[in-house]
Protein backbone atom coordinates (compact mmCIF):
# COMPACT_ATOMS: atom_id res chain seq x y z
CA UNK A 1 0.00 0.00 0.00
CA UNK A 2 1.29 3.44 -0.90
CA UNK A 3 1.80 5.99 1.86
CA UNK A 4 1.38 9.75 1.73
CA UNK A 5 3.86 11.46 4.06
CA UNK A 6 2.85 14.97 5.18
CA UNK A 7 5.30 17.34 6.85
CA UNK A 8 4.05 19.93 9.34
CA UNK A 9 6.42 22.50 10.78
CA UNK A 10 7.47 26.12 10.69
CA UNK A 11 9.80 27.64 8.14
CA UNK A 12 13.38 26.54 8.86
CA UNK A 13 12.36 23.63 11.07
CA UNK A 14 14.05 21.04 8.88
CA UNK A 15 11.12 19.83 6.79
CA UNK A 16 13.04 19.63 3.52
CA UNK A 17 15.99 17.84 5.13
CA UNK A 18 13.59 15.31 6.64
CA UNK A 19 11.71 15.03 3.32
CA UNK A 20 14.96 14.19 1.52
CA UNK A 21 15.74 11.55 4.15
CA UNK A 22 12.29 9.96 3.71
CA UNK A 23 12.69 10.12 -0.07
CA UNK A 24 15.92 8.11 0.15
CA UNK A 25 14.92 5.67 2.87
CA UNK A 26 11.36 4.69 1.83
CA UNK A 27 11.97 5.21 -1.20
CA UNK A 28 9.41 7.83 -2.17
CA UNK A 29 8.76 10.61 -4.64
CA UNK A 30 9.26 13.99 -2.98
CA UNK A 31 7.39 17.15 -3.92
CA UNK A 32 8.82 20.31 -2.33
CA UNK A 33 6.52 23.29 -2.79
CA UNK A 34 9.31 25.89 -2.42
CA UNK A 35 11.33 24.30 -5.22
CA UNK A 36 8.34 24.57 -7.56
CA UNK A 37 7.75 28.20 -6.51
CA UNK A 38 11.38 29.11 -7.24
CA UNK A 39 11.27 27.30 -10.60
CA UNK A 40 8.08 29.11 -11.67
CA UNK A 41 8.38 32.55 -10.04
CA UNK A 42 11.98 32.96 -8.86
CA UNK A 43 13.51 33.26 -5.41
CA UNK A 44 11.55 36.37 -4.44
CA UNK A 45 8.14 36.03 -6.09
CA UNK A 46 5.90 39.10 -6.15
CA UNK A 47 3.87 39.29 -2.94
CA UNK A 48 0.78 40.34 -4.89
CA UNK A 49 0.73 37.01 -6.78
CA UNK A 50 2.23 34.73 -4.14
CA UNK A 51 -1.03 33.24 -2.78
CA UNK A 52 -2.42 32.62 -6.26
CA UNK A 53 0.82 31.01 -7.44
CA UNK A 54 1.09 28.92 -4.26
CA UNK A 55 -2.43 27.56 -4.78
CA UNK A 56 -1.70 26.73 -8.43
CA UNK A 57 1.48 24.93 -7.42
CA UNK A 58 -0.39 22.84 -4.87
CA UNK A 59 -2.94 21.94 -7.56
CA UNK A 60 -0.13 20.78 -9.86
CA UNK A 61 1.66 18.88 -7.09
CA UNK A 62 -1.55 17.07 -6.17
CA UNK A 63 -2.10 15.99 -9.78
CA UNK A 64 1.31 14.32 -9.81
CA UNK A 65 1.21 13.05 -6.23
CA UNK A 66 -2.11 11.30 -6.84
CA UNK A 67 -0.71 9.63 -9.95
CA UNK A 68 2.29 8.36 -7.99
CA UNK A 69 0.10 7.06 -5.15
CA UNK A 70 -2.19 5.30 -7.65
CA UNK A 71 0.72 3.21 -8.92
CA UNK A 72 1.58 2.19 -5.37
CA UNK A 73 4.60 4.37 -4.66
CA UNK A 74 5.06 6.53 -1.57
CA UNK A 75 4.86 10.32 -1.78
CA UNK A 76 6.43 12.91 0.49
CA UNK A 77 4.71 16.30 0.44
CA UNK A 78 7.18 18.86 1.71
CA UNK A 79 4.97 21.79 2.61
CA UNK A 80 3.97 23.22 5.93
CA UNK A 81 0.45 21.82 6.15
CA UNK A 82 -0.07 24.71 8.50
CA UNK A 83 -3.86 24.60 8.65
CA UNK A 84 -6.19 21.88 9.83
CA UNK A 85 -8.14 22.25 6.59
CA UNK A 86 -5.01 21.48 4.51
CA UNK A 87 -4.21 18.44 6.64
CA UNK A 88 -7.79 17.16 6.54
CA UNK A 89 -7.88 17.59 2.75
CA UNK A 90 -4.62 15.64 2.35
CA UNK A 91 -5.87 12.81 4.57
CA UNK A 92 -9.15 12.70 2.61
CA UNK A 93 -7.28 12.51 -0.70
CA UNK A 94 -5.04 9.70 0.58
CA UNK A 95 -8.03 7.71 1.84
CA UNK A 96 -9.86 8.16 -1.47
CA UNK A 97 -6.85 6.60 -3.22
CA UNK A 98 -6.57 3.75 -0.72
CA UNK A 99 -3.24 5.10 0.54
CA UNK A 100 -2.06 5.32 4.11
CA UNK A 101 -1.22 8.75 5.47
CA UNK A 102 1.42 9.68 8.02
CA UNK A 103 1.67 13.21 9.42
CA UNK A 104 5.04 14.24 10.79
CA UNK A 105 5.34 17.13 13.23
CA UNK A 106 8.80 18.58 12.59
CA UNK A 107 9.75 20.36 15.80
CA UNK A 108 12.53 22.88 16.12
CA UNK A 109 13.07 25.73 18.58
CA UNK A 110 11.89 28.97 17.02
CA UNK A 111 15.23 30.81 17.41
CA UNK A 112 17.00 27.98 15.58
CA UNK A 113 14.38 27.88 12.80
CA UNK A 114 14.57 31.67 12.40
CA UNK A 115 18.38 31.66 12.27
CA UNK A 116 18.37 28.83 9.72
CA UNK A 117 15.83 30.67 7.57
CA UNK A 118 17.74 33.95 7.60
CA UNK A 119 21.01 32.16 6.89
CA UNK A 120 19.43 30.29 3.98
CA UNK A 121 18.06 33.57 2.64
CA UNK A 122 21.52 35.15 2.85
CA UNK A 123 23.21 32.20 1.12
CA UNK A 124 20.37 31.58 -1.38
CA UNK A 125 21.09 27.94 -2.26
CA UNK A 126 19.26 26.45 -5.24
CA UNK A 127 15.54 26.06 -4.62
CA UNK A 128 15.44 28.44 -1.65
CA UNK A 129 12.92 31.25 -1.34
CA UNK A 130 13.84 34.70 -0.05
CA UNK A 131 12.29 34.94 3.43
CA UNK A 132 12.95 38.03 5.54
CA UNK A 133 12.63 38.29 9.31
CA UNK A 134 9.23 39.97 8.89
CA UNK A 135 8.09 37.26 6.46
CA UNK A 136 9.17 34.59 8.95
CA UNK A 137 6.91 36.21 11.56
CA UNK A 138 4.00 36.48 9.13
CA UNK A 139 4.32 32.84 8.12
CA UNK A 140 4.70 31.66 11.71
CA UNK A 141 1.41 33.38 12.58
CA UNK A 142 -0.41 31.21 10.01
CA UNK A 143 0.49 27.92 11.68
CA UNK A 144 -2.39 26.10 13.35
CA UNK A 145 -1.21 23.60 15.96
CA UNK A 146 -2.03 19.96 15.45
CA UNK A 147 -5.25 18.87 17.09
CA UNK A 148 -5.30 16.25 19.82
CA UNK A 149 -7.29 14.07 17.41
CA UNK A 150 -4.63 14.24 14.65
CA UNK A 151 -2.34 11.21 14.83
CA UNK A 152 1.23 12.22 14.08
CA UNK A 153 4.86 11.29 14.47
CA UNK A 154 7.04 13.80 16.30
CA UNK A 155 10.39 14.50 14.68
CA UNK A 156 12.78 16.52 16.78
CA UNK A 157 14.84 18.46 14.26
CA UNK A 158 18.47 19.21 15.00
CA UNK A 159 18.50 21.96 17.59
CA UNK A 160 22.22 22.71 17.50
CA UNK A 161 23.84 25.92 16.31
CA UNK A 162 21.93 27.68 13.58
CA UNK A 163 25.01 27.46 11.39
CA UNK A 164 24.98 23.67 11.50
CA UNK A 165 23.13 21.92 8.70
CA UNK A 166 21.15 18.78 9.54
Amino acid sequence: MATLHLLHGMVGSGKTSFARKLERERPAVRFTHDEWMVALRGRDPPAARFAETAATIWDLIWIHAERVLRVGADVVLDGGFWTRAERDDARRRAAALGAACILYDIRCPEPVARARTLRRTAEMPAGALFISDATFDALKARIEPLGADEPHVVVAAHAGPASARP
